[in-house]
């Protein structure tokens, strides 16, 4: 029996921060991990491959500078996978370092092998070798993560059918694939691979892509996908997969039609990783999709057994996961440092176009009844958007009529994901459009968006009291 801390089962963004938290302040802590190598599925087969897949497509294809260079886009058969995944090998190996440097120096205990609950306070881990040993912790934290959810009906023994994690695989580039389900993961794959040419066809069940979004970015980002060539069929769903013993895939959706692929990528969501925990040993029960329930501190109703990051659902997001993680630690040894997380939480979505928010949509405001007005200022007017290549972007602020205050920040285009920042900040302090406005940014940049988005504010909010209160109207330019 090996006596610790605090034992977190899972070593992925919420594991690590979690473990790394309670070790900071003095706490003894021991992660198991099943997988050969720290990191979980944001390290090895999600955010960080998908993401550099986006950036080695883009750079192959010469995706943003086409059309001012003569050598254009390098044909499909020219451009193979093993060149497309040398990066990501290069990035995963390096995070992969990152992490088991950083339980090193904390003096955290990575323990190899599938834990699962004999009791509140005890996991039995099975080792790689089938060898057992007992862990004692005076606090859990359960940090298992997900993986992508595989319905029965679809025939993923067929090597052309694929989910998120299997699609990284793949010895050659297709010359077609459909995408069935238009969430995140789903329409990020089908604009970077679009973007490299590939002919896709993307299957949603819903009438609006991604309809969390702010109605206008997500009837932007249909746009752009129809831009690419993406042939988009919302509102329909899959009656039948059939998977051809020569190769490829056929299609028939709920209209009728049957569409033929080379490959298809089922994109259904995530299951929580739960299901070898041995749960009932301690009272606990996850819902259909593996997912736990937690309170405000990511508390499950076993006190001392905590939960974060994807195995407890929405947002499922690796920053996110990881401020969960440390929460919950924070909580459970009563740390002198902030129990909670900021409600203001970013979404970045690395479609090509990124898409990026934070805070109100105009459909939020008005289902609160908030009197908001909005501001914008679009790439096409930006000096630095013409250089980079991307002249079909947009910054959307949502403002407070009344006092100016930021609401909500929204971007589609070229590095949405690491300006959002800069209104998450705003409105993190109350700010306001006179925050931008008065601000001095470094020219020529995109982050100049912000002070033109605030002015459009300014002169949509002035013709809005010319409208309605002429008598205390002080007219301010849409550009200044």
């Amino acid at each position: 029996m090996y006596e610790y801390d605090l034992i977190v089962i899972g070593s992925g963004p919420a594991g690590e921060k979690a473990a790394a938290q309670a070790a900071s302040a003095g706490k003894r802590v021991a992660i198991v991990e099943r997988e050969p190598q720290p990191g979980g599925a944001s390290v090895h087969w999600g955010t960080l491959p998908s993401k550099t897949l986006r950036e080695s497509c883009l750079y192959l294809a010469d995706f943003r500078h086409r059309d001012f260079y003569e050598h254009g886009q390098r044909p499909l058969s020219e451009i193979s996978v093993r060149e497309l995944m040398r990066k990501e090998r290069y990035v995963v190996e390096n995070e992969t370092a990152r992490i088991i440097h950083n339980l090193e120096s904390h003096r955290i205990d990575l323990i190899r092998g599938e834990g699962s609950f004999v009791d509140a306070h005890t996991i039995s881990v099975t080792g790689p070798s089938g060898s057992l040993r007992l862990l004692r912790g005076q606090v859990i934290v359960i940090a298992t993560g997900s993986r992508p959810h595989r319905p029965d009906n679809i025939p993923f023994d067929h090597p052309d059918v694929h989910d998120s994690d299997t699609l990284l695989t793949i010895e050659r580039i297709p010359d077609s694939l459909m995408v069935v389900g238009g969430g995140v993961i789903g329409c990020e794959y089908a604009t970077m691979l679009a973007a490299l040419g590939v002919k896709i066809t993307l299957v949603e069940g819903r009438d609006r892509l991604l309809d969390f979004l702010d109605s206008e970015i997500s009837d932007l980002l249909v746009d752009r996908l129809r831009a690419l060539g993406i042939a988009l069929r919302l509102g329909e769903h899959v009656e039948e997969f059939v998977a051809h013993p020569a190769g490829g895939v056929s299609v028939t959706l709920g209209c009728g039609a049957v569409l033929r692929t080379d490959k298809l990528l089922f994109s259904g969501g995530r299951q929580g990783n739960t299901d070898t925990l041995k749960l009932e040993n301690i009272g606990l029960t996850a819902d259909q999709r593996g997912r736990l329930s937690v309170n405000h501190v990511y508390q499950t109703a076993v006190p001392n057994v905590y939960a974060a990051g994807d195995v407890i659902g929405f947002p499922a997001l690796a920053a996110t996961s990881m401020g969960q993680g440390r929460v919950a630690v924070r909580h459970a040894f009563n740390l002198s440092l902030s129990k909670s997380l900021s409600p203001l939480l970013p979404i970045g979505i690395y479609t090509v176009p990124a898409v990026s928010m934070v805070g109100e949509t105009e459909e939020s405001c008005l289902a609160k009844g908030i009197e908001y007005e909005v501001g914008r200022a679009h790439y096409r007017d930006n000096a630095r958007a013409q250089i980079v290549g991307d002249t079909e972007g947009m910054l959307k602020l949502i403002f407070d009529r009344h006092d100016q205050r930021i609401l909500g920040v929204h971007m589609i285009g070229e590095r949405a994901t690491e300006l959002l920042h800069i209104g998450l900040m705003v409105m993190e302090l109350g700010g306001t459009l006179e925050t931008f406005i008065e601000t001095v940014f470094n020219y020529p940049t995109l982050a100049e968006l912000y002070k033109y988005a605030a002015y459009n504010g300014m002169g949509r909010l002035a013709n809005w009291q010319l409208r309605h209160h002429p008598d205390r109207v002080e007219r301010v330019g849409h550009e200044v």
